[in-house]
């Protein structure tokens, strides 16, 4: 029976060769946002490693959106011309697609390098009101009127520039507590105004930011949204309200949901372990027919083929798992009995990269 893992599967105008995808890892490894050659190698490295999709880290949209100093932005032409590079090398050499998050990392942002914490460079933090993510941490200025809509309109800026870089696909960081889950979650979006209170305020904005950027979008462009499907908080962000959100995502053109969980507040307690967000977004997925993309402790070929073949998502991304092993989706298709790209360069690293069979395996299936 062919696998799941390795069929193929179309967004809007995009046809992805299999359902893995790469998720966007933050590198703190940027210079004023600029990519640098880092960048080229971590990304390069998964653009020939027979993964279908690989997404850019949270790119800000502004400089005061970085979660870090070292995170990537997407904001001026100097960003523009070092992500183009990036781009290019998927075009000449990559056998994937590559995709952009684009993010702003509200509250959560001005934060130092993790393995630097002596960066002094900082900046004023914004956000749907003036409460700090933790104790000790920086207070946010709450966004006017006038501030949320310079930030709506860098959404779209920034998705212009991605367009004009080559870009596959454009994911919108809806997620771990930054800004537009910051507004999803009554932990964090204390506002009086027509953007908070009711579920149906608490969406307006970051619906109104997905809108904005539909709208500049070819039609044949995928646009999804990656979400916490829950801040793991008694009475915060949860699965009933991610549900309404994604609901109303698919109204207005939604094409994938990339389900995460957590990331608001420091008091939340996860119940982690393998696969642990995959019920989520399976439930997601028989909520609203979407395509799901399902991630978090995903790491074996044969439990990545399960969360497939039993309809709790469409396409499984993992990170972790491909940094300790970049060529995953080798390996994967070697234990599922498929076939996975490869460049012609590698060929002779594997004899079932050339088609033949190994010894113990089943030969690899014809597509």
């Amino acid at each position: 029976m062919p696998s799941h893992l390795f069929s193929p599967i179309r967004l809007r105008g995009l046809e992805l060769a299999n359902r893995i995808v790469v998720s966007p890892m933050c590198q703190y490894s940027a210079d004023n946002g600029d990519m640098t050659d880092w960048h080229l190698m971590h990304l390069g490295q998964f653009a020939v490693s027979g993964a279908a999709l690989v997404f850019v880290e949270a790119t800000g949209v502004e400089a005061a959106g970085r979660i870090s100093p070292g995170c990537t932005g997407l904001y001026s032409d100097s960003n523009e011309a070092a992500m183009a590079r990036v781009v290019n090398f998927f075009r000449d050499y990559g056998n994937a697609r590559i995709g952009i998050q684009l993010a702003h990392a509200g509250r959560k942002a001005s934060t130092a390098v993790p393995w630097n914490s002596g960066d002094s460079d900082k900046w004023q933090s914004f956000a749907p009101s003036a409460r700090a993510y933790a104790e000790g941490a920086q207070i946010p200025e709450a966004l006017d009127d006038a501030g949320l809509a310079l930030i709506k309109q860098a959404f779209v800026d920034a998705a212009l520039r991605a367009l004009r870089i080559g870009f596959d696909v454009i994911e919108l960081h809806s997620a771990h507590g930054y800004l537009l889950h910051e507004f999803l979650s009554p932990l964090s979006n204390y506002r009086d105004d027509e953007y908070g209170g009711s579920l149906e305020n608490r969406m307006r904005y970051p619906l109104e930011v997905f809108e904005a950027v539909r709208a500049v979008c070819p039609d044949d462009l995928p646009l999804g949204v990656r979400t916490s499907a829950t801040d793991w908080v008694e009475g915060g962000w949860d699965l009933d309200g991610t549900t309404a959100f994604a609901s109303a995502l698919a109204e207005r053109g939604c094409d994938f949901f990339d389900v995460s969980s957590g990331g608001n507040s420091p008091d939340q307690k996860i119940v982690s372990g393998p696969g642990y967000q995959t019920g989520f977004a399976g439930a997601l997925r028989r909520a609203t027919g979407m395509r799901i993309i399902a991630v978090g402790q995903i790491t074996d070929p044969h439990q990545a083929e399960t969360i497939l073949a039993s309809g709790q998502a469409d396409m499984v991304a993992l990170a972790r798992g491909m940094l300790y092993d970049p060529h995953w989706p080798w390996h994967a298709a070697e234990a599922l009995g498929a076939e996975a790209a490869f460049p012609p360069q590698y060929k002779r690293a594997h004899p079932s990269l050339m088609g033949e069979p190994v010894p113990g395996n089943p030969p690899p299936a014809r597509t």
